[in-house]
């Protein structure tokens, strides 16, 4: 049975008021492969360009994003986050951006989780482009998620 779609198969927003308050808490990945020449521009823990830190910006636009998922994705309630925590670290010409979300609600906030990795590895690809394009956004997924009525713990 699909939640988004009424007994007369039109799409509808998951009446969540019946449901208990819990903790939530989701974290999601997204993995950006860029080439040598971006990432010979890697200074410390950023990779600086003339529009500025790539990781901080990104770090602030998936925050951006995640706050605003519900104006993105339809059906999605809308959230006030209790938090939003990017993370960005480099494994060879990977750039690994995690995004964790958590707020106490009737409805879990992976989609915000999802939504924030994904707009910071954008924000990563937009302020990288002028260096190459040969840029990658691999993989985008849940890592886990807890508080709701199913948890999810991704084991590959």
């Amino acid at each position: 049975m699909f939640t988004h779609i009424d007994p007369k198969g039109n799409p509808t927003m998951v009446d969540v008021g019946d449901k208990a308050v819990t903790r939530r808490v989701a974290r999601a990945r997204s993995i950006v492969v860029l080439n040598d020449d971006i990432m010979q521009h890697l200074q410390g823990q950023d990779i600086q360009t003339k529009k500025g830190p790539v990781f901080q910006t990104a770090i602030i636009a998936g925050t951006m994003a995640a706050k605003r998922t519900s104006d993105l994705i339809p059906l999605c309630h809308p959230l006030g986050l209790d938090s939003c925590k990017l993370t960005i670290t480099t494994d060879g010409n990977e750039v690994i951006i995690e995004c964790t979300t958590a707020l106490e609600a009737k409805t879990g906030v992976e989609m915000e989780a999802l939504v924030g990795a994904s707009v910071a590895a954008l924000t990563v690809y937009d302020m990288c482009k002028a260096f190459s394009h040969n840029i990658v956004i691999k993989e985008t997924r849940l890592l886990d998620k807890t508080g709701g009525k199913n948890d999810f713990h991704q084991t590959t």
